[in-house]
Parts: C-alpha cells; structure tokens; sequence
C-alpha cells in the first residue's frame, strides 16, 4: 500500500517532560507520538472514545524506535503520524519528532484494533475504511 495519510502537530518541551539536566526522557517521545496519533484520529472525525462507544479499542503491539538527538526544555517540536500500510485489523504509522527540521526521533508504530470486550483483534470499523477510502468488502 503506498503512503496514505500524513499529519503533523506542535509540541512544546515542557519541565514535566524532561530529565534533572532538561533533556526529554525516552518515553515521553512515545507519549509525543500517542499525542500526534489521536490528533491524527481527530483531524479525520474519528477519536478513541466514539470507537470504544463501539467496543472497538486501539493498541500498540509492535514498536520500533530509534533516538538521534536529544530534545530539551522549551524546544519546540513537531511530531508527525504518516499511515503507511493499513490491513483489516492493524495500521502502520511512520513517526518522527523534529526540531526545525532536525529529526530526534523516529519510530515505526503497529497498532492493532481489538474488540474491547474480548482483547481479540477486529475490522477497523466502516468509518476508518471511509477514511482511507477502503471498501470493506
């Protein structure tokens, strides 16, 4: 599948965010990223409580990550979600946090989507499809 939808979102560096010497901690990249994932959601009239009102719940199941160059405090980021692979039941999202162009981080995120009752995997709902311009036949 070629690349399918693309996004970005500005993320300042706050103390919360870092370390004692005011470098960002590891995981809260992950967390930058899980931000830009669900302002992606939102920027195509979907978001994670509407589909879990659905019993549709979305998780991560596989991470890649790889760190360049540390963010620190009062950076202003951009952290971008890029779709590029989707199947009946996971998506792809290449990611990267930069600082005026200068790339951080980058990571490639699997996310599975699971019936919320039983944890097992499921079709993306109609409306992912739509979004994606998929049929779900």
């Amino acid at each position: 599948m070629t690349r399918v939808s693309s996004f970005s979102v500005p993320i300042r560096v706050y103390m919360e965010d870092t370390d004692a010497g005011g470098i960002v901690y590891y995981v809260n990249y992950l967390k930058f990223m899980e931000r830009a994932r669900s302002e992606w959601l939102r920027c195509h009239s979907l978001n994670q409580q509407a589909l879990l009102l659905e019993n549709t719940q979305l998780v991560v199941y596989r991470l890649t990550c790889h760190y360049a160059k540390p963010a620190r405090l009062d950076d202003d980021l951009t952290v971008t979600a890029e779709v590029t692979d989707l199947g009946r039941c996971r998506a792809t999202f290449d990611q990267t946090v930069e600082r005026e162009g200068e790339l951080l981080c980058s990571a490639t995120v699997e996310i599975a989507c699971l019936n919320a009752t039983s944890m097992k995997p499921k079709q993306w709902p109609t409306q992912v499809f739509k979004v994606f311009n998929i049929s779900d036949s």
